[in-house]
C-alpha cells in the first residue's frame, strides 16, 4: 500500500518528555542502523520491538496499538507450522474427485444452458477439504456442531462431496440447477436451505449476507450460552468469503462487533484469488494488505497464508528486504499477468528492478519462477492452510480471518487460471478434462472421455478415499454441511395475556404498538415459554414503549454492566446484563435483522426454538433491508417482524423518508411473510396467538416455516373488546366489524331534503374496508354517510389485504385444475349492497391487490407519493384520506351507479372544504 504523507507534528508532541535526551538517543540509534544496515534492518528492528511489546509476557503496563499492517507474506513460519494429522496422499485424492465431479456437473449441465460456476470451487478446494477433514464439526450427538457459510460459487464443490460421501448419486447431479417440472431430486444452483433443507443450512449467494449473517450468529450462540439456554461453546462458526464479496457494506458492517465483543468462537475464511466477478479486485492496489488493515483495526487476529513452501528458500535469501519491498509494491492485477506468462516475463519485470533484486531472480531457475508465481500459494497446501485453521481455533479473545491466496481457476489448465472470464466460463472441453485428468493423476481412462459427455468417476464406496473420509466426519459428529430440525413443539402460552386485549382498553386510549408490547412483556413472564422470547430492536426501544423491559428482562451484554447507568435511581433504568434477554442492536436494521434470522433458525441450527420479535422503525424495515427478508425465508426462519410507527400519515413530522406507505407492498413479494395490519388491540392478539400456533404447534401437513409481519401503529385509540366470532375473519384478512344501522340512516333521511333512495326504496348502500389506523376515518365516515347523506355504510375491517389474495390465487390455481373453491374474500363478501370502497394508510396498490376477486363495483384510495410532515389531519386530507375525504369517495362511487346524484359529490366536498 503506498505510504501517507506524515504532517510537520506528532500526536506525542501535546504529552510531556520527561527524558528528551533518551529519546533523541533512541532516534539517533534509529538513523544510524538506517545508515549503516540499510532501512530493512531499521524496519525490522522496529519490528521485533514492537512485537515483544504486544507479547503476554512484556512487562506490566507495556502495551501497543496492534500495527494495521504486516509484510506481505504468510503470518505463520514454516518452521512454526503444526504437524499434520491426516494421510495428506489419501485426502489430496479425496480433492482431486471432488474437482473432477464438480467440473464435470457444471460441464454436463452446460448443453442445458444451465451455467454454473467452476472457476471459484477450483481455487478453494483446499481451504474446504482441509476443513471438512479436521475441523468442521457435524450435527450428531449435541445438534449443533459448527455452523458453515460456504461460498454460494463453490456449491459444486460441495455437491461432489456429497457425491463422494454417497449422500448424493448421479442422477442427482445430473438435475443440478433443474428443480422444476417433478425433477424432486433436483439441486439448487446456490446454497438454498429452502429448496434443499436437509444439506444447506444457510443461504450466501446474496454476496454480502453471508459475513454479516455469520457475525450475528457466532453472537446469538453467546448470547444462547450466556442465558443458560444451550452450552454452545463448542460450537464455531466458518464464513467462506471472496475478496471481492467484500466490498459490499455488508460484508464488513458488523466487523467492529465482532472485534468488540471479542468472538473467539468465529473465523472469516477470505479467498484471496484477487478476481472478483469481471477481473482483478484491487487492480491497481492490494487487497490482502487492505483487508489485513481493515480487519486489525477493528480488533480481529489476521493471519494471512500466502505464499506455499516454495517460497520459503526465496525468501531466506531475501538479506537486503529487496524482495519484501517488491512483493509489497506490486499491485494485484500485475500478480494475475505473472501467473499467466513465461519466465522470462517474469524475471524481467519482477527481479528486474534493483541490483538486490536483479542478484536474487538471477539464482532461480525458469521452472522455479513458474513454480513461485503460478502455483505456489498457500491456499493450494493443505499444510499452510491446516496451520492457519489451527491458529484461528486456537486463539482466545477475537475473532479469526484468515486470508488465504489463490489462484482462481487452479488445476482447471491455462484457460481458466488467473484469466479475467473465468466466472463466465462454463465449461471444459475434452482436451482441458485430459490435461486435468493428468494433473491430478486420476485414474481414469482414456476410453471414458471417449463420449460426448464427459463422465462422473467414484473410486468406489470400499475404496480408500471413501473409507477415510466416512472416518474423519465420524471424528467429527457427522456429515457437514447438515441441517437437521429435531421435532420440539412449544406449549401454548397462558390464556390471560391474550385475554387482556380481547376486553379491550375501556376509556383508556392506547396505540397498537402499545398494546403489542404489552401483549409481549406478559408472554415473557411465561412459566413454560418466557424466557425463548427474545426482543431485537436497533435502538427504538423508547419511541415503541420497550422502555419497561430494561429493568425487567436486561440488555444483553457480554461483560454484563461496568457502569453505573445515568438513570440508575429511576423505575425503568437502562439495564445490561450478561444474561439479558434483549437485544438493543444499536443504529442497525441490517444487524438486527441478522440477530432476527439467527433467533429465528434456532430451532434447526441448535435444536432449541426461539421466539424473536424485531420491532422497528416501519420505513426502515423492508425498504432497508429486503434482501435479508427473503435470505431469512430461505433459511426457513420464524418469527415476528414488527413495523411500528407504520403508515404514510401516522408517524407526524418526520418527513418524506419516515413516512412508510409502502412496506406491505414489498412484504406481499416475500411468500414466507405472512402479512398483517391490525386494526385493534384485540386484533393483534389473535393474530399472535395463531403465529405461535402454527409456527411452533403446526397442525398435520401445516408449513411452519413462516414469519409474521405486523405493522402497528402510534397513535391513540380507545381499544373496543372483541366482537364473537371474528377469530377466523382476522387470520384469513377479513371481517364485518360494524354494519350500518339502517334504522339509524332511514331517520336521518327522513329529516333531510332530497334524501337520496334506491329503486326499492332504502338508502343507499355502501362497503367499507379498512386495515389498520384508517378503521378508525372509515368508522367517521360511516357516520357522516349517515348523518350527512342518508347513506348505509357498512365497516369492514381487513387485517390482511396479502392473505386474501393469496388465498385467491391458491383458489384460481385449483380452479384450472378442476376443483371448484370460492375465494374467501369473494364469499365474506358475497351479496352485501352497494360498491366497495376500500382505504388504508398505504399505497393504493395495497388493497388493490384483492380488487379481481371483489364481485361488486370496486375503488380504493391511499396514500400514493411522497410523505410531508405537517399533523396528522393535514397529511391526511393531503392524501384525501380523511374521514370527509372517505365520505366525498363513498358519495362519487355511489354517484357512479347512479344512486345518488353527481351534485351531491360536488356539496359534499364543499361543504367538508375539500
Amino acid at each position: 500500500m503506498p505510504d501517507a504523507v506524515r504532517p510537520p507534528y506528532s500526536q506525542l508532541d501535546q504529552l510531556p518528555d520527561r527524558d528528551p535526551q533518551e529519546t533523541a538517543e533512541w532516534r539517533e540509534s534509529l538513523d544510524a542502523v538506517t545508515e549503516a544496515a540499510g532501512p530493512h534492518r531499521a524496519a525490522y528492528l522496529l519490528r521485533r520491538t514492537l512485537e515483544h511489546a504486544a507479547r503476554p509476557d512484556a512487562p506490566r503496563g507495556l502495551s501497543l496499538p496492534p500495527l494495521q499492517e504486516t509484510d506481505y507474506v504468510n503470518t505463520i513460519p514454516t518452521a512454526a507450522e503444526p504437524a499434520y494429522p491426516g494421510d495428506e496422499a489419501l485426502e489430496a485424492r479425496i480433492t482431486a474427485w471432488n474437482r473432477w465431479n464438480a467440473a464435470a456437473m457444471v460441464t454436463r449441465g452446460a448443453r442445458f444452458g444451465l451455467g454454473g460456476h467452476i472457476a471459484t470451487f477450483a481455487s478453494a478446494a483446499w481451504l474446504y477439504e482441509t476443513g471438512f477433514q479436521h475441523f468442521f464439526r457435524g450435527k450428531e450427538g449435541d445438534q449443533s456442531g459448527d455452523q458453515l457459510y460456504l461460498q454460494g460459487h463453490a456449491s459444486p464443490g460441495v455437491y461432489a462431496r456429497a457425491f463422494l460421501d454417497g449422500r448424493l448419486g448421479e442422477a442427482q447431479l445430473d438435475r443440478f440447477r433443474q428443480e422444476a417440472a417433478g425433477n424432486a431430486g433436483g439441486l439448487p444452483s446456490y446454497p438454498h436451505p429452502r429448496r434443499l433443507p436437509w444439506l444447506w443450512e444457510f443461504p450466501t449467494v446474496s454476496m454480502g449476507l453471508g459475513p454479516l449473517s455469520a457475525i450475528y450468529q457466532a453472537r446469538f450462540n453467546r448470547y444462547l450460552e450466556h442465558r443458560g439456554i444451550k452450552d454452545t461453546s463448542a460450537s464455531r462458526v466458518w464464513a467462506f468469503l471472496g475478496d471481492g464479496e467484500m466490498d459490499e457494506p455488508e460484508s464488513t458492517a458488523a466487523l467492529a462487533l465482532a472485534g468488540r465483543e471479542g468472538l473467539d468462537n468465529l473465523t472469516f475464511v477470505i479467498n484471496c484469488n484477487l478476481q472478483r466477478l469481471d477481473g482483478p479486485v484491487r487492480p491497481n492496489f492490494k487487497i490482502v494488505q487492505e483487508l489485513e488493515a481493515q480487519f486489525r483495526a477493528a480488533g480481529w487476529n489476521v493471519v494471512k497464508a500466502l505464499w506455499g513452501a516454495a517460497w520459503d528458500e526465496v525468501l531466506a535469501r531475501d538479506t537486503e528486504g529487496a524482495l519484501l519491498r517488491r512483493l509489497r509494491e506490486v499491485p494485484d492485477a500485475q500478480f494475475q499477468t505473472y501467473a499467466t506468462r513465461d519466465a522470462s516475463y517474469v524475471r524481467e519485470h519482477f527481479f528486474g528492478g534493483e541490483p538486490a533484486l536483479a542478484a536474487l531472480g538471477r539464482e532461480l531457475t525458469d521452472a522455479k519462477l513458474l513454480e513461485l508465481f503460478q502455483t505456489s500459494r498457500a491456499g493450494h497446501e493443505p499444510r499452510k492452510v491446516y496451520a492457519a485453521y489451527r491458529a484461528a481455533v486456537e486463539h482466545r479473545g477475537a475473532p479469526t480471518v484468515i486470508l488465504a491466496q489463490t489462484v482462481k481457476g487452479y488445476t482447471l489448465g491455462p484457460g481458466f487460471e488467473s484469466r479475467n472470464a473465468n466466472h463466465q466460463m462454463k465449461k471444459l472441453t475434452g482436451k482441458e478434462f485430459r490435461a486435468m485428468r493428468d494433473l491430478l493423476e486420476l485414474p481414469i481412462p482414456d476410453s471414458a472421455l471417449s463420449g460426448d459427455l464427459v463422465p462422473y468417476w467414484h473410486p468406489g464406496q470400499d475404496s480408500p478415499e471413501v473409507r477415510y473420509l466416512h472416518e474423519r466426519r465420524a471424528a467429527l459428529g457427522g456429515p457437514a454441511p447438515a441441517r437437521k430440525v429435531v421435532a420440539r413443539p412449544l406449549p401454548a402460552p397462558a390464556q390471560k395475556p391474550f385475554e387482556a386485549l380481547y376486553k379491550g382498553s375501556g376509556t383508556q386510549e392506547i396505540a397498537t404498538t402499545m398494546a403489542f408490547v404489552r401483549l409481549v412483556k406478559d408472554l415473557m413472564r411465561d412459566k413454560e415459554t418466557g424466557h425463548r422470547w427474545v426482543p431485537i430492536v436497533p435502538d427504538e426501544a423508547r419511541t415503541f414503549g420497550m422502555e419497561s423491559l430494561f429493568p425487567s428482562a436486561g440488555i444483553y451484554s457480554p461483560v454484563g454492566q461496568t457502569y453505573d447507568p445515568v438513570d440508575r435511581d429511576q423505575l425503568l433504568y437502562y439495564k445490561e446484563a450478561k444474561n439479558g434477554q434483549i437485544l438493543n442492536e444499536g443504529i442497525t436494521e441490517a444487524g438486527s435483522l441478522a440477530d432476527f434470522t439467527a433467533a429465528a433458525t434456532s430451532y434447526a441450527t441448535h435444536a432449541e426454538p426461539m421466539i424473536p420479535f424485531y420491532i422497528f422503525y416501519s420505513m426502515f424495515g423492508w425498504q432497508r433491508t429486503a434482501d435479508q427478508f427473503w435470505a431469512l425465508a430461505d433459511q426457513l426462519g420464524r418469527g415476528f417482524v414488527i413495523g411500528a410507527t407504520a403508515g404514510r400519515t401516522t408517524m407526524t413530522g418526520e418527513g418524506l423518508q419516515h413516512a412508510d406507505g409502502h412496506s406491505h407492498l414489498i412484504a406481499s413479494t416475500n411468500p414466507a411473510a405472512l402479512s398483517y395490519d391490525p386494526a385493534f388491540a384485540y386484533e393483534v392478539a389473535v393474530i399472535v396467538k395463531e403465529g405461535l400456533r402454527r409456527m411452533y404447534r403446526p397442525e398435520a401437513g401445516e408449513d411452519p416455516d413462516v414469519f409474521y409481519y405486523l405493522t402497528v401503529y402510534n397513535e391513540t385509540k380507545v381499544q373496543p373488546p372483541m366482537p364473537e366470532g371474528v377469530e377466523e375473519g382476522i387470520i384469513k384478512g377479513l371481517y364485518r366489524y360494524r354494519p350500518a344501522d339502517e334504522q339509524a340512516v332511514a331517520a336521518s333521511a327522513a329529516t333531510a331534503t332530497g334524501a337520496p333512495t334506491t329503486e326499492g326504496g332504502g338508502p343507499p348502500r355502501l362497503q367499507l374496508l379498512a386495515s389498520g389506523t384508517a378503521i378508525h376515518w372509515a368508522l367517521d365516515a360511516q357516520r357522516l354517510l349517515a348523518d350527512d347523506w342518508g347513506v348505509a355504510a357498512d365497516v369492514w375491517s381487513a387485517p390482511s389485504w396479502t392473505e386474501l389474495r393469496r388465498d385467491a390465487l391458491s383458489c384460481d390455481a385449483a380452479q384450472l385444475k378442476g376443483e371448484d373453491r370460492v375465494p374467501y374474500v369473494t364469499r365474506a363478501l358475497a351479496g352485501a349492497p352497494g360498491p366497495v370502497l376500500a382505504v388504508s394508510d398505504w399505497m393504493r396498490s395495497v388493497p388493490d391487490q384483492i380488487a379481481p376477486w371483489v364481485e361488486q363495483d370496486w375503488t380504493s384510495i391511499g396514500t400514493d407519493g411522497f410523505g410531508l410532515s405537517d399533523t396528522r389531519e393535514a397529511v391526511r386530507r393531503h392524501f384525501g384520506v380523511d374521514p370527509q375525504s372517505v365520505t366525498v369517495a363513498a358519495l362519487a362511487a355511489l354517484a357512479k351507479r347512479g344512486e345518488v346524484k353527481p351534485e351531491t359529490v360536488r356539496e359534499a366536498a364543499e361543504r367538508y372544504g375539500l
